[in-house]
């Protein structure tokens, strides 16, 4: 997957949702908000901490509100993608341009209120809580000399990273075509999602 480094790449990348996106970065710019790319999509921020993002995807454009639980949402347009995985996130989806410029007054007053809250630090904190770390068999066997000194080196959370690869594969030739790809990347100290991350 190519990275994308600029809003005008990511724009220029999705000319299916050109007009969207650049409505809707407008907006954007129009705040105090800090323009970034982080996860290759539009992020904006106050502070260095992430407020808002925007991304298109097939069928539809939409807004990242991270902190979006705190939001008021008085229209109730607001969903949770990942019901029971996400605490704080919360999107708006928006089907074309002229839903966007329907709801514009709607979308800066969340936008406002996105801002205010930050600047009032509301914030869901991410669970630290420790998670056993379960390393699959077929891993677990390949774990042994410099594999294994260079797999310890891997913070919690990229051990856990490699260990679900390999044992979320449904077949047995999967599971042994991810450890064959992930074996050489321990050693070099690369996690599996390293390319992905700022």
């Amino acid at each position: 997957m190519e990275k994308i480094t600029s809003v005008e790449e990511y724009i220029d990348k999705n000319k299916k949702w050109k007009k969207e996106l650049e409505f809707l970065r407008q907006l954007m710019i129009d705040t105090s908000f800090e323009e970034t790319m982080k996860w290759s999509i539009p992020c904006y921020t106050i502070n260095n901490k992430n407020v808002l993002g925007i991304a298109c995807f097939k069928k539809y454009v939409g807004i990242w509100f991270y902190q979006g639980v705190f939001l008021s949402d008085p229209k109730s347009v607001l969903i949770n993608a990942q019901e029971g995985k996400t605490k704080a996130m919360r999107q708006w989806r928006f089907q074309n341009i002229e839903e966007l410029k329907k709801y514009q007054g709607l979308i800066t007053m969340y936008i406002k209120e996105s801002i205010q809250n930050q600047l009032d630090g509301l914030e869901v904190k991410p669970n630290r809580e420790k998670k056993e770390l379960l390393i699959p068999a077929l891993l677990a066997k390949k774990l042994t000399g410099k594999t294994k000194i260079a797999f310890e080196k891997f913070s919690g959370y990229k051990k856990r990273e490699f260990c679900a690869y390999i044992s979320e594969a449904k077949r047995e030739q999967t599971k042994l075509r991810r450890l064959e790809k992930i074996l050489p990347m321990i050693l070099s100290g690369i996690g599996l999602g390293d390319k992905y991350r700022k």
